[in-house]
């Protein structure tokens, strides 16, 4: 008999068709196997019972890096053809086929990298079917040589042997390349003779080193070293936010933070994300690395040039993004060495072109599973199954801060990588070229769009612009708890808990501590937090102290006590209370975000920002996670921010440790919210509680109120696919889109 199979999914770029090929002849079965722009096409003749162990096997036995989501096969009529072949891959049609992640550098390849026989000794761009760059160098599929860039570097004849050697572990692998044809590492300026050993000692020597990884530059330090560490961040601008840390294994890993089973298991991952970890509390890291946090970013080398580097350093380096603050990853490299030379002393550069900037990615361990913080290289452009599918082609466009865009069709929502906040016209024309891309490679002709309602982001502006599509304008805070089901697989109606900083509101406030009864296709808004003036609008973001004030006010009408906020802005304080009483430049807002702002300048933690959400992340910090005290909040459907002020305040006045107090309001809330979660139950018999927004990137807020509202019989669905801030709001805008679609 032979058969025709169809295999969909994650089959190109991973060693499938190499897999088929071996298997078929394990099995002493004839036919072919190919790419083409659905996926894997194989025809396969032989006896029956073989024919069918050969068609489970495609699943069951299929490559690491291979994700089978679909195996047809229908009966054809015998050829009587010996053998088993690769086709060429035919052009044309609809494309459906998916596109690998990037994946770190496997077992073999590092054996043969450390091994001074193997003809690629110490080369840093050895790869093979089981791993290496692939979403970063695709420009268009089928996933082929000719269409990554890869396609300048022509293979010598020992790599083309290879390459056609269907024995062989790099057969039909597309980044196949070695020191005699392949990219090649250069020390920017530098003659030497071992770029990788010259650019060590630049690190350790005390400077800065810009290096060409697999999505864009980054910017390296020694992390033992205090002085370059401060020099970094007063180059980059970038005064507080922590830095990551990579470190050559898990036992370096183990030394600097608490690593668990499952922490161990997202730091090996293929995907390499940055992990945030506890840290530990005496290490050579240097203090300005991650000043005052508690948690380390740490990762593990995912290139071999990474894992050369390290080797060579001997120690943990500083890497973190490389960009001056605010601005996108650079992965160009004329651009790069533009924007970063008055930043780095050195540059690492290749010449293996990167097609589109990725950033790492950011996960946590939490609730036993991972979650996803930025979901970006290793990530990207993996889909995310919905199981109620799209009847017609969606592109959402995300939101202004963390934005990702999201292009979906069938049953697949493509979530893109991490585009960064919609500022400037650098990362404006990042989300556009994104967005072409993803078109091209995913086939996708959008034919509903989905955007924010605030009028002013430019991933709206760009939405509104466009002709010829049905145009959804989706509330922020419905997409954060839409995309929250959706990572879950959920449809709903739950008790949505959505708190961050911002959120364009359909009364014409400012949202930000909203509980919604929720689900894919709407939703109705049953309580919030109390709403105060923002004085000054987006400068009470900066300014934290500025919302000390609105609350302040709110909490105590008739006169505010005499506190340390006060006397250290006592020139400006009566112009900005006038101002908020007056209603200039002074939306309201029920922001939960703004509020966590409003007690850390309370607390004396902060009173002006230098990166999103500073503020409340110090006070979560400079919390006592052992204090398990709280304050009495009585919550209705409102939740009263003026009662935990005024707590806070006696607690002030009582002398209660800073730690002591930002603990017992991170208990309150999440108190106050399992009071407003019961209400609403009450009422309408909904017993799932859905967290999202970025305020629940909070751990001690997240856990804490996770514990009381399962203490109460809820169940709790939180993000671990997609991010709970605003990466993830693509996502919802998707999925709310496809949900009024089908009504």
């Amino acid at each position: 008999m032979r058969t025709e199979v169809r295999v969909e999914g994650v089959v190109q770029g991973v060693g499938f068709r190499p897999f088929v090929y071996a298997l078929a002849n394990r099995l002493g079965l004839a036919g072919l196997v190919g790419n083409d722009v659905h996926g894997v096409f194989v025809e396969v003749e032989g006896p029956s019972g073989r024919v069918d162990d050969f068609v489970i096997a495609l699943s069951t036995d299929a490559p690491p890096l291979a994700s089978v989501e679909r195996v047809a096969t229908r009966e054809i009529a015998p050829t009587g053809a010996p053998g088993f072949t690769i086709v060429a891959s035919p052009a044309g049609g609809e494309r459906a086929t998916l596109v690998s992640a990037d994946s770190s550098t496997c077992a073999d390849c590092l054996a043969e990298l450390a091994d001074p026989r193997d003809r690629r000794f110490g080369y840093p761009f050895i790869n093979c079917t089981n791993c290496g760059p692939r979403f970063t160098i695709v420009r268009d599929v089928p996933y082929d040589r000719p269409f990554t860039t890869m396609a300048e570097f022509a293979m010598c004849a020992d790599c083309a042997a290879e390459y056609h050697d269907p024995a062989d572990r790099r057969f039909h692998a597309q980044p196949t390349c070695c020191p005699a044809c392949g990219p090649r590492v250069t020390l920017l300026d530098h003659d030497v003779d071992d770029p990788i050993a010259a650019a060590a000692d630049v690190l350790l020597g005390g400077a800065i080193l810009a290096v060409k990884g697999l999505g864009g530059y980054h910017l390296a330090t020694d992390a033992t070293n205090a002085t370059t560490a401060v020099a970094l961040r007063a180059r980059k601008h970038r005064e507080d936010k922590p830095f990551a840390v990579m470190v050559s294994t898990v036992e370096q890993a183990r030394a600097l933070c608490e690593v668990d089973e499952l922490a161990e298991s997202l730091l090996v991952s293929r995907r390499r994300p940055i992990v945030l970890l506890p840290r530990r509390s005496a290490t050579a890291i240097a203090g300005a690395v991650a000043p005052g946090n508690r948690q380390l970013g740490v990762m593990l080398p995912y290139t071999p040039l990474h894992h050369l580097l390290l080797g060579a350093v001997g120690g943990p380096i500083v890497l973190t993004s490389g960009n001056v603050s605010d601005e996108p990853i650079a992965y160009r490299d004329a651009d790069a060495i533009e924007r970063l030379s008055g930043i780095a002393d050195a540059f690492l550069v290749h010449d293996r072109a990167i097609h589109i900037r990725t950033d790492d990615s950011v996960v946590r361990p939490f609730d036993g599973r991972e979650a996803v913080l930025r979901r970006s290289r290793g990530y990207v452009p993996e889909p995310v199954s919905v199981a109620a599918g799209f009847p017609r082609a969606v592109l959402a466009c995300g939101a202004e801060l963390k934005n990702t865009f999201c292009l979906a069709k069938g049953s697949r929502a493509f979530l893109s990588h991490h585009i960064g906040d919609l500022e400037n016209f650098e990362t404006l024309r990042s989300f556009t070229e994104g967005i072409a891309h993803f078109r091209r490679l995913f086939d996708i002709d959008p034919v509903i769009v989905a955007h924010d309602l605030h009028p002013e982001y430019l991933s709206t502006k760009y939405a509104l612009e466009l002709d010829g599509v049905d145009l959804v304008g989706v509330q922020h805070h419905h997409a954060h708890i839409a995309s929250c089901l959706a990572d879950n697989g959920e449809a709903g109606p739950v008790i949505g808990v959505a708190f961050d900083g911002t959120g364009f509101g359909p009364d014409g406030t400012i949202w930000g501590g909203e509980f919604l009864l929720a689900d894919l296709a709407g939703f109705r808004r049953v309580g919030h937090l109390d709403t105060v003036p923002m004085p000054g609008g987006a400068a009470a973001i900066r300014a934290p102290w500025r919302m000390a004030a609105a609350h302040l006010a709110a909490a105590y009408p008739d006169a505010i006590p005499v506190l340390s906020v006060v006397e250290r802005h006592a020139e400006t304080w009566d112009a900005v209370l006038a101002m908020a009483e007056r209603g200039v430049n002074s939306p309201r807002t029920s922001s939960a975000g703004r509020l966590f702002d409003a007690v850390a300048a309370l607390l004396g933690i902060r009173d002006a920002i230098n990166y999103e959400g500073q503020a409340a992340i110090e006070l979560e910090q400079r919390a006592d996670p052992s204090e398990r005290g709280s304050y009495p909040v009585l919550a209705g459907t409102v939740l009263p921010g003026a009662e935990l002020v005024r707590a806070v305040v006696d607690d002030l006045a009582r002398g209660v440790a800073v730690p002591t107090i930002a603990a017992r309001f991170h208990n309150a809330v999440a108190d106050a919210v399992t009071g407003v979660c019961e209400r609403i139950r009450d009422e309408s018999g909904v017993g799932v509680v859905a967290l999202s927004g970025g305020v629940w990137q909070n751990l001690l807020l997240t856990t804490r109120a996770m514990e009381s509202l399962r203490a109460r019989g809820f169940r709790v669905l939180t993000h671990s696919r997609v991010p709970c801030n605003d990466g993830g709001i693509s996502l919802g805008q998707a999925v709310v889109a496809a949900a009024l679609d089908r009504a």
